[in-house]
Formats: structure tokens, sequence, C-alpha cells
């Protein structure tokens, strides 16, 4: 896909313009009619590989270009409101450096299937194996059991730490993770844009403990936060960090909520903590044979 982009659009704008984020229209470099104005540069964004549904589940799988086979996969999971195009930009860096990468609109989002409700967290895990499945089917080479990492903004973080057990995470980044109170007093004031079947959607979040989560992760769990961030205050993730010994915590000075999603030198701390843990998990296969 190709899209012309005014050089005075920064940060995420851009991205989530070519990812139809904003709702707003992506003109085709070769449409004569609408020549680019001085200062606009062409930029090409490659496609993901695979469009798909699973459980009703849009979603949108990136690979690394072949002949280089996945060393593991990243499940990357939005924040409320938001969509799996808003994310797609890490799937692409996850691409580059050999991971292969899922993005999803999770249910009352996007294109997926119904409004959002107790099956969330069961969605998550089900949405891993499939990531694992498609990537076994798509990429025969591919480390088999396949590594995997759940990456998550803000409710999304939520939902990588709680479904991080069933889902057989071997890393989980959380960045801004919302907390449990946070988004049941978000439900109950009607403060989330999204569709959801509120009494099980509530009943999920008191059946899940974010904190007991974190601890169960340890050192396979790296948290971003800013700390100007005036959605979820900085100190649920430093509590998250105290509870899970060996974890890391990275408090971004000012920013706010969505700053780090897409600031490309956090995405790189992303992946190289992933890419660590993967190592971690192939050095230790080795070591039991």
């Amino acid at each position: 896909m190709t899209a012309l982009v005014d050089r005075g659009a920064e940060g995420p704008d851009v991205r989530e313009l070519l990812c139809r984020g904003h709702g707003r229209r992506i003109m085709p470099a070769c449409d004569a009619s609408r020549m680019p104005r001085p200062g606009t540069r062409i930029v090409t964004v490659d496609e993901p590989q695979e469009r798909g549904r699973h459980r009703g589940l849009a979603y949108t799988l990136f690979l690394p270009a072949e002949p280089r086979v996945p060393a593991g996969a990243v499940l990357v999971l939005h924040g409320a409101g938001s969509t799996k195009e808003s994310h797609q930009d890490f799937a692409r860096a996850c691409r580059e450096v050999g991971l292969a990468a899922l993005c999803v609109d999770l249910r009352g989002h996007g294109e997926s299937d119904g409004p959002m409700d107790g099956r969330a967290v069961e969605d998550v895990v089900a949405l891993a194996q499939h990531l694992r499945a498609r990537v076994a089917e798509r990429c025969p080479a591919a480390p088999a059991p396949l590594p995997l990492a759940l990456r998550g903004s803000s409710m999304g973080g939520w939902f990588a730490l709680t479904a991080a057990a069933g889902a057989r995470a071997d890393a989980v980044v959380a960045i801004c993770p919302a907390s449990s109170d946070g988004l049941r007093r978000g439900l109950q004031e009607g403060r989330f844009a999204f569709a959801a079947d509120e009494e099980p959607l509530l009943q999920l979040l008191a059946e899940h403990d974010p904190y007991v989560a974190a601890g169960d992760l340890g050192e396979r769990l790296l948290l971003l936060h800013a700390e100007g961030d005036e959605t979820v205050p900085v100190e649920h993730s430093r509590e998250l960090h105290a509870r899970a010994p060996g974890s890391r915590l990275i408090a971004v000075p000012g920013g706010h909520h969505r700053s780090i999603q897409h600031d490309a030198e956090l995405q790189g701390v992303a992946l190289r903590f992933v890419a660590r843990r993967f190592r971690a998990v192939a050095d230790g296969a080795q070591g039991s044979r």
C-alpha cells in the first residue's frame, strides 16, 4: 500500500493515518487528480500476509519475509476503543527483526463480532493458540513449541497479564496497563465507547488479579509507563513491578497515556526484551536435550 503523508504530521498520528486509525482516507499515489503538495513524502506500507477471523475475532498476521523463519511470535492487544490497525506499526517492527506478529480487534472493537464480555481472557488464550498454529502451518521450519509473547497497551496490558498463564506466554510487555479498578469504574460510569456486556465483563474483572499474574511472570515481564500518564497513574505499574521479582519497569519522564505505544525507541526496547526471553527459551530447550 502506498500513501501520501504530509511532513507536518508527526508521531503516532502518521502511523494511524496510514493504518486508518482516524478514519481518514488514504490516497493512492497513482491518483493523478491528487498530486502531492510540496513537502509531501510518499510512504509505502507493507501489508500483512494474512487477514482472517478466529472465534469471530478479526486479525492481521505479519510474518518475516521469506526465506527467514520466525524465531517466535507476538500477540498484539490494543486498548479500550482502539483497533488492530493502530498497532500494526509494532507488528511491522516485529517482522523486521524476524518475529511473527498477530494484531487483533478485541470484541466490541473494529471488525470483530459481538460486545466484549466474559469470554475476553479466553479469547486471548485462543488467539495465542491460533497464532502458534498459523505460524506452524505457514512456516514449518519455525521452532516448536513456538516462543510467544503478549504485548498489550492499557486495557490490552490488563489482558496480556491475566491471559499470560493460559497462553503459556514466554514474555509479556505491558504498556501503561490498566488496573482492574480503573476498568471497572470506566464500565460502570459509561466512559468507554466500545460495546460491552457489562455484567459478565465485571465478573471477569473480579475473577482475574493482574498483581498475582505479574508475580507469576517475574522476569518474563516488562512494564513500560509514562510518568505523565493522565489515565492510568504510573504508581500502578510500580506496584505491579514490586509484586513481580525479577521484572523490569521503565518509567518514562513526562509523556501521556498513549505516548509510549508508538515510540520507536521504546518499541526497540520491547523487541530486545522479547528477543532475550525467546533466546532463554531456546537455550533451555537445548539444555534439556
